[in-house]
C-alpha cells in the first residue's frame, strides 16, 4: 500500500511539472508571436458600428484592458478606412456613401423626400440643333411620363425651347460643335443613369409616326433585349439590312446581308448588331458600353459593330424592334457645324471614316494585348 501511494505523489507531481512548463512555453511562444505581427487599429476592421460602439464602452470603463479606442482627429471623429467603398471614399463611414446619383430635378425648399411626385423609370436624350426643334417635339410626345428628357445642344441655343412646355422639365447641356457620343462619355457615366432601367441614345432626325414608347419597352423585355433599335423604314436612309423593319415579326436579331458580308451569322453586320443613330441600352449594357466609347473619337463610327463584346450570348440579346418603327430623315445638320474651309461636312465626314479605322485598329491591337497576358499566364 506505501508504494502505491508514493506511486501516485510522483504521477502527481510529474503531471504539475508539465502543465507548468507548458504554460511557461505557451506564454514564450505568444510573446513571440505577437511582437511579429503589427499593430490593427478596430477602426481597419470592418466591423458594424454597433459592435464598435459597445466595444469602445467597455474598453473606456475598464482601466486595465490594454488596448485603447482609435486616435481622434482635430474634429474628434475616429480615424476610418474601409477598403470596401468605392475607390476616394476609403475614408468615409460606409453608412454616408452614396456612390451612384441620377437626373431628377429638386426643388430648392419643403422635405427632399417629398420632391418627386413620380420617378421616371427611363432616359431619352437627343444631340439637338434648334432647327431640328419641332421634331424633336413630336419625338417628345411619343414617350410616357415614365421618361425623361435630356437634350444635348450642339449649337449653343437653349432659351428657344423654352416654347415647348415639356422642356421646362428637361435637363439641358449646352456645349457648342460637340458630337452625342462626346455628351454621352461624359454626362452619361453608369453611376449617374443608373435610376433608369433603359437609356435611349438618339439622333434628331427621327421620325417617329409608328413608335408607341411603352410598347416598345414592353416588346424589348419580352425578348430578352440588352441593346436594341426600332425597325428601320426600308424607303429612307437604309444602310443594313440588319436595322429594316420587317412587316411580319415583332423582333428579329438575324438577317441575310450581301452574300460574303458575315462569315459567321451570328457576328455583324448579320447578328448581334444595330446603328449608333437611335441605340437603346439596358442598365447593364450601357455600364459596359460606356468604358468602351473612346475619348477622342467623337463621332462613334465603328462602334455598332462592338456593341456585342458587351453582352453575352450577343446574338440573342441585341436586335431590332420591327413593330415600332421609325424613319430616319437623313438630315445632315451637324455636319454643317465644321469649320468653314472644310465646306458642308466634307471634312466632318473624312474625320468619321478616319475614327471608324483608327477605332479597329485599337481594338485588334487591345485583343492581342490581352490575348498575349493570357498566354503569360497559362
Amino acid at each position: 500500500m506505501g508504494t502505491m501511494h508514493r506511486s501516485g505523489v510522483f504521477k502527481k507531481t510529474n503531471e504539475r511539472a508539465r502543465l507548468v512548463i507548458a504554460t511557461i512555453l505557451g506564454i514564450v511562444l505568444g510573446f513571440f508571436i505577437g511582437v511579429s505581427f503589427p499593430s490593427i487599429s478596430l477602426y481597419q476592421i470592418h466591423l458594424p458600428s454597433s459592435l464598435r460602439s459597445s466595444f469602445d464602452v467597455s474598453i473606456s470603463n475598464d482601466q486595465d484592458f490594454m488596448v485603447r479606442s482609435p486616435e481622434r482627429t482635430t474634429d474628434n471623429l475616429p480615424k476610418i478606412y474601409v477598403p470596401t467603398n468605392p475607390r476616394g471614399a476609403e475614408m468615409l463611414p460606409p453608412g454616408i456613401v452614396v456612390p451612384e446619383t441620377d437626373l431628377y430635378l429638386r426643388r430648392l425648399w419643403g422635405e427632399p423626400s417629398e420632391d418627386l411626385k413620380k420617378k421616371p423609370k427611363y432616359l431619352v436624350t437627343f444631340t439637338v440643333g434648334i432647327e431640328q426643334r419641332n421634331n424633336i417635339d413630336k419625338c417628345v410626345k411619343k414617350f410616357s411620363e415614365d421618361f425623361q428628357f435630356l437634350l444635348f445642344h450642339y449649337d449653343g441655343r437653349t432659351t428657344e425651347w423654352d416654347q415647348f412646355e415639356w422642356s421646362k422639365n428637361a435637363i439641358h447641356v449646352s456645349v457648342k460643335k460637340q458630337t452625342k457620343w462626346w455628351y454621352a462619355k461624359r454626362f452619361l457615366h453608369p453611376d449617374v443613369v443608373s435610376a433608369y432601367e433603359y437609356i435611349f441614345i438618339w439622333d434628331e432626325d427621327l421620325g417617329v409616326e409608328h413608335f408607341n414608347s411603352e410598347r416598345y419597352i414592353q416588346l424589348v423585355k419580352k425578348h430578352g433585349l440588352e441593346i436594341s433599335q426600332p425597325g428601320l423604314e426600308p424607303n429612307n436612309g437604309l444602310t443594313w439590312q440588319m436595322t429594316k423593319r420587317r412587316g411580319d415579326k415583332e423582333v428579329h436579331k438575324i438577317t441575310e446581308e450581301k452574300p460574303g458580308w458575315c462569315s459567321d451569322p451570328h457576328l455583324p453586320p448579320c447578328a448581334a448588331f444595330v446603328e449608333i443613330m437611335a441605340p437603346v441600352f439596358s442598365r447593364e449594357a450601357w455600364r459596359c458600353v460606356w468604358h468602351m466609347i473612346q475619348n477622342d473619337l467623337v463621332h462613334g463610327w465603328g462602334l455598332d459593330f462592338a456593341l456585342r463584346r458587351c453582352v453575352e450570348p450577343a446574338h440573342e440579346k441585341i436586335g431590332v424592334v420591327d413593330s415600332q418603327w421609325i424613319i430616319h430623315q437623313v438630315i445632315p445638320s451637324l455636319g454643317n457645324q465644321g469649320k468653314s474651309e472644310d465646306g458642308t461636312g466634307e471634312g466632318v465626314r473624312a474625320r468619321c471614316k478616319s475614327e471608324w479605322s483608327m477605332f479597329q485598329k485599337r481594338l485588334a491591337s487591345a485583343d492581342k494585348e490581352y490575348l498575349a497576358q493570357l498566354g503569360k499566364e497559362g
